[in-house]
């Protein structure tokens, strides 16, 4: 995808100054934290800075890799744009939402309605996101119940539908999830995920654990269900083969801070900032 075509798309969700501290903070937190500094926890106080001005824009039917070490922020970022964690500042805007609203800053019960129809997540540890002690089924009902989808047929129908979309046999559907394998477990997860055809899914490390068989299903899945939905996508990885086969676009991040951002190839092929250098080398 060229950068010119994705650029002409209208903006999914905007991010800007996205911040999350863990601790009460203290005047010398930002000073003494980040990526000069090498780390994210402040000498003086002991708070955690786990991200500090994160901004970007997310089009139309795009994907987003963002890429760092263990502790670099990347899956706390995830977390507060699903709202699973507050941020502590920022301004997090959805186009299917009202552009005008701060959703960061909406009631608790507001957020679950846009959660339950505008976003869809996917965590690494499949427990995270699932049910394992109902069916198969009734967690994508889960979502789609969340959305105030409540007519019994349609919901089943549904159900039927996405988990044949992601590959789980017709069979499965009233199986529980702990009784699966762990590939299974993520596919169900997708399926849950896009059970009320969000325009935003997020993917935090969502083949990490996998066999590499696996893996590579699993991404081939997700390629060809984002190419067919046209949805957009944010992808949490340290495999920066996941990236490369996946995103239109990086962001890395290191200590909570955006170091460098860009076209994946050219993050990948010319990397600029020295941490970058680093993740794209230890790959080759």
């Amino acid at each position: 995808m060229t950068d010119s075509s994705v650029t002409e798309r209208s903006v999914v969700l905007s991010a800007r100054n996205i911040g999350k501290r863990y601790g009460l903070g203290c005047d010398a937190c930002e000073e003494e934290t980040g990526p000069d500094r090498g780390t994210n926890v402040c000498p003086r106080c002991g708070s955690i800075i786990a991200l500090r001005g994160v901004s970007f824009d997310l089009r139309e039917a795009e994907i987003l890799g963002i890429v760092g070490e263990s502790g670099s922020g990347k899956s706390t970022l995830v977390q507060c744009i699903y709202f699973d964690v507050e941020a502590t500042s920022g301004e997090l805007r959805l186009r299917d939402h009202d552009p005008n609203d701060d959703v960061l800053r909406l009631a608790r019960n507001r957020k679950r309605r846009i959660r339950a129809s505008l976003m869809g997540m996917v965590y690494q540890n499949p427990l995270r996101g699932l049910r394992v002690d109902i069916t198969s089924g009734a967690n994508v009902a889960e979502k789609l119940l969340e959305a105030e989808v409540f007519h019994f047929a349609r919901i089943r129908a549904r159900a039927g539908e996405l988990l044949a979309k992601t590959e789980i046999p017709a069979s499965y559907i009233d199986a529980l999830p702990r009784t699966l394998s762990g590939g299974m477990q993520q596919r169900i997860q997708i399926a849950k995920a896009l059970a009320n055809n969000p325009p935003l899914v997020l993917l935090d490390e969502v083949t990490s654990g996998l066999d590499v068989s696996v893996q590579a299903r699993v991404l081939d899945l997700i390629r060809e269900l984002q190419h067919e939905l046209a949805i957009s996508l944010i992808v949490v990885s340290h495999d920066m083969g996941v990236i490369r086969l996946l995103a239109d676009r990086t962001m890395v991040l290191k200590n909570g801070c955006v170091v460098e951002q860009g076209l994946t190839d050219q993050i990948l092929e010319d990397p600029q900032h020295a941490y970058t250098q680093l993740l794209v080398h230890s790959t080759l």
